[in-house]
């Protein structure tokens, strides 16, 4: 008797983390379960400030379409012949209303998909945590939705508090979240969490409001998949199914495309250099896919370096230049942006570059700490490998994830907590006069000083005790996705809710 197939219908959001990681739970869900298949239904990115360029997301896809993955499928989804424009004073509601726009086109697709003689039942919608519009259109086809939420269940719980603090207790939320000195106590945490890491986002009402929407929509999933494992986040996984209001959560992760590590790196002039290091020698230093800084900073980060006297390798990044991309660029020569002589007084034990295949560097021995933005991949990928990250958010949920990491799990050092960046909301001239003004010092732009980074350097660098226990989860993360481990186990219990959808 032949299996039933039950299909699968994927929606992540367009950005590259986001559609990765999404790439890889299907892999694991499809290797797991052979009477699935998955179809990945693709927004095509446009440039924009919240995902960043679409050039290399448009690369990933291509390469995804080019490659053969057994029972997953991809349908690039119809645009609107005007997309909405990407508005840099408000970039979350663009980005919200460009997904949005989509929906009509994955109503149609999944009414082809149904009507198709033979067609495999549908035994859910699985939507990135931006893309929860698509609820809307699930419920359309009497289809349950699950939620990927690629960040982390403190931040899963964290929204869901400052909804209710807002919808039930009537708190102003502006407020709350603009008081610097304000220490809040949430339930997913078990230290009080103080406002001045809570996300810019929720400071202003354009953001406020977005926010809220998709909380409330989170509300309405049949499910929520975390990119997360029970004995990383323990405590806010407990609270999550604990609370009868929220759906019921699956800690899935650690979620990694680890293809970077595992693939032949010879021929990457970094690798090389760092092939030639001691082991556990070098700090390395990356702010993800949208990190860069302006001359002054860059500067003090320089200074700090060569203060310390590590080894180090530094993927810097050029700022937008632009109005197109709004995406950091890599400087065709960084000596004009360093302070003068750093590069020759650093060649020995420095290596400056632009972009890097992170996880790739992450997994080689001669790497010993991480100066990171505190990306929640980025945070997965580093306790995978075992190697301590000193935080420095910069936008999004990061400054969150970095006191979880720091204060409430004790997994990294501080370089800061609450560290912000305006990534959208200067047009470039304005950036460009800002830079000469804080050179000058008319403008008190926030600058995080040499001595701090070079503090923050050391420690993570020579603290044994975090080194220790981020070993310790290391070994933790590795067995909690291997069968018997507690994301094995939750992936199950997973698959076993898909398939009783089309019982």
């Amino acid at each position: 008797m032949a299996t039933t197939i039950a299909e699968l219908v994927f929606i992540p959001a367009p950005g590259l983390g986001h559609i990765m990681s999404t790439i890889e739970i299907a892999k694991l869900l499809v290797s797991r379960a052979h009477h699935l298949s998955i179809t990945v239904l693709v927004i095509k990115p446009l440039p924009n400030p919240t995902f960043g360029s679409g050039s290399a997301i448009t690369t990933y896809i291509d390469s995804l379409s080019k490659s053969t993955m057994d029972r997953i499928s991809f349908i690039q989804l119809h645009q609107d012949e005007t997309p909405p424009v990407m508005d840099s004073k408000a970039p979350v509601a663009s980005t919200q209303v460009f997904i949005n726009s989509h929906c009509k086109y994955v109503r149609d697709v999944v009414a082809d998909m149904i009507n198709k003689p033979g067609s495999r039942r549908i035994a859910g919608f699985v939507v990135d945590m931006f893309c929860t519009a698509m609820i809307d259109v699930a419920n359309e086809f009497n289809i349950p939705t699950y939620v990927f939420f690629t960040s982390n269940a403190g931040f899963l719980g964290f929204m869901f508090y400052i909804q209710t603090l807002c919808d039930d207790h009537k708190q102003d939320i502006l407020e709350l979240s603009c008081s610097s000195d304000a220490m809040i106590s949430i339930p997913s945490f078990v230290k009080p969490v103080p406002t001045k890491v809570f996300p810019a986002t929720i400071q202003s009402r354009e953001g406020l409001e977005i926010f809220l929407w998709s909380a409330r929509k989170l509300r309405q999933a049949k499910a929520i998949m975390v990119n997360t494992f029970m004995e990383l986040e323990t405590h806010a996984i407990k609270s999550l199914m604990e609370d009868i209001t929220i759906p019921p959560v699956y800690a899935v992760g650690p979620i990694l495309n680890l293809e970077g590590a595992a693939g032949n790196m010879s021929e990457n002039d970094v690798i090389r250099w760092l092939d030639s290091q001691p082991p556990s020698s070098v700090v390395f230093l990356c702010f993800g896919s949208m990190g860069s800084f302006e001359e002054v900073q860059v500067k003090e980060i320089a200074h700090a370096l060569e203060r310390s006297g590590y080894r180090f390798v530094w993927s810097l990044r050029r700022p937008p230049s632009d109005q197109t991309t709004r995406a950091p660029t890599d400087y065709e020569d960084p000596s004009t942006i360093l302070p003068e002589g750093f590069l020759e007084r650093t060649a020995g034990i420095g290596k400056v570059t632009g972009w890097v295949p992170q996880v790739a560097l992450l997994a080689h021995h001669a790497v010993r700490g991480f100066v990171s933005h505190c990306g929640w991949n980025s945070l997965l990928e580093s306790l995978w490998f075992g190697v301590p990250s000193a935080t420095w958010p910069i936008y999004a949920e990061q400054q969150i994830n970095a006191f979880e990491m720091v204060v409430e799990l004790g997994l990294a050092v501080e370089i800061k907590l609450d560290y912000k960046k305006d990534m959208f909301n200067h047009e470039v001239d304005e950036v460009i006069v800002m830079a000469e003004e804080i050179e000058r010092g008319m403008v008190d732009e926030v600058i995080v000083m040499a001595e701090e980074i070079e503090r923050g350097i050391r420690r993570v660098m020579e603290d044994n005790d975090v080194r220790t226990k981020v070993k310790e989860m290391s070994e933790k993360s590795r067995a909690a996705v291997i069968n018997g481990g507690s994301s094995y186990a939750s992936v199950d219990y997973l698959i076993q809710d898909f398939v009783r959808n089309i019982f």
